[in-house]
C-alpha cells in the first residue's frame, strides 16, 4: 500500500511558551543537520525580531515578524507555505528537493490553530504533512505558566513531543511533578530534556508521583499579553539601561513575562533574554559585516503596561 505522505513537504511545528528555549534547541538541531535540507519559518510576535539571526544554519530561512501566525499572520503563513510548495514543484530532481520545513512559532501562538490553517487550504493539505508538533517546556516556569495561562496549556495538549529545558536548574522533585502533570495533560505526548539545545534522556516518572493541580481557566480575563518595542538609538549607554532592566523586572516580573533583543555594546553584540525576573547570561553573537537592522532594539512581551510607559520609564531613568 503506498504510503499517503509519500512526496509530500513534511512541516514540523515548534512551539512553546515564552523563554521556553525553542531557538536555542532548534539552533543546535539545525547544527546537527537533524532535519536534513530545511526551510526554517520563524515566526516573531515582536516588529524587531531576534531569533532569525541564531538560525544561520538553515538552508533557506523565512522570517515573519510582528504578528502570530495563528492569528493576525494567518495569512502570511499561508502565503509562504505556498510559494515553498510552488518552488518545490519546480525542481525536477527529488534529490534537490527541499525535504523539510520548520516553523518555529511565537511563544503566544497555538498550534492547533496553525494546523487548521494547512487543513483549510486545498493546495497546502495535499502538499504539507504536518510530521510532528514539538512543544518545549521550561522546567522552571511550566507550573506558574500552566496554572495561570491557557495558552500555555493549549501548547502542551497539542504536543506529539515535549521537550524539558532547564532540568538542570530546577529541583528534582519539582521536574518529576511537572512531568507527571504534562503526562496528565498530553497522555499522548513523548518526553525528553535538553540543556543548551543537547538533548538528555529522561528517567521514568515514580508510579506514586502527583500532578500539580490545574484550575479551571474558563472564561479567563487577564489582559491579553503583548509586545513592546524599545529603541535604545545608535550608542546606547549599556550600563544604565542594565541597571533599568533590573528595576522594572523587580518592579514587574509578574507582568513580564520576556525580554529579547541585541545590543552593541564595547564586548560586542550581546544577546540579551530574560523570562519573568531571570536574566539569562548575554550571550555575544558572532561578528557581522556591519550594523543589523534589529540591533539595539529590545522587545518586552507581557501584560499591564504599554510601550508608551516603558519608553517614558527608560526616559526618565536615563536623564
Amino acid at each position: 500500500m503506498t504510503d499517503p505522505t509519500e512526496g509530500r513537504l513534511r512541516l514540523t511545528i515548534l512551539g512553546g511558551f515564552l523563554g521556553s528555549g525553542k531557538t536555542t534547541w532548534l539552533r543546535h538541531q539545525l547544527h546537527k543537520r537533524a532535519f536534513g535540507r530545511v526551510h526554517v519559518i520563524v515566526n516573531e510576535a515582536a516588529e524587531a525580531p531576534v531569533d532569525d539571526a541564531l538560525l544561520t544554519a538553515a538552508d533557506q530561512m523565512t522570517l515573519l515578524a510582528g504578528a502570530c501566525v495563528c492569528c493576525e499572520a494567518r495569512d502570511d503563513l499561508r502565503r509562504t507555505l505556498l510559494s515553498l510548495c510552488d518552488q518545490r514543484s519546480r525542481i525536477a530532481d527529488p534529490a534537490q528537493r527541499l525535504e523539510n520545513i520548520v516553523l518555529e512559532t511565537s511563544g503566544l501562538a497555538d498550534p492547533a490553530a496553525i494546523l487548521e490553517v494547512i487543513q483549510s487550504d486545498p493546495i497546502l493539505a495535499r502538499q504539507i504533512v504536518v510530521a510532528e508538533v514539538i512543544v518545549v517546556i521550561d522546567a522552571l516556569n511550566a507550573r506558574d505558566q500552566m496554572q495561570q495561562e491557557a495558552l500555555s496549556r493549549a501548547q502542551v495538549e497539542a504536543a506529539d513531543r515535549l521537550i524539558l529545558t532547564k532540568t538542570d536548574l530546577a529541583p528534582p522533585d519539582r521536574t518529576a511533578q511537572l512531568r507527571a502533570t504534562l503526562q496528565q495533560a498530553a497522555p499522548g505526548a513523548a518526553q525528553s530534556a535538553a540543556v543548551f539545545g543537547s538533548g538528555l534522556e529522561l528517567a521514568d516518572v515514580a508510579a506514586d508521583t502527583q500532578p500539580f493541580a490545574l484550575p479551571d481557566l474558563a472564561g479567563q480575563d487577564a489582559a491579553p499579553i503583548a509586545a513592546s518595542q524599545l529603541d535604545l538609538g545608535d550608542t546606547p549607554d549599556w550600563t544604565a539601561f542594565t541597571v533599568w532592566l533590573s528595576a522594572l523586572l523587580y518592579a514587574r516580573g509578574d507582568q513580564i513575562v520576556r525580554v529579547k533583543g541585541v545590543v552593541r555594546t564595547p564586548a560586542g553584540r550581546l544577546l540579551l533574554q530574560a523570562v519573568r525576573r531571570s536574566v539569562q547570561s548575554p550571550e555575544i553573537l558572532p561578528p557581522q559585516g556591519g550594523p543589523e537592522r534589529s540591533d539595539n532594539e529590545v522587545a518586552v512581551i507581557g501584560r499591564g503596561f504599554t510601550q508608551d510607559q516603558l519608553v517614558a520609564s527608560l526616559a526618565r531613568f536615563s536623564a
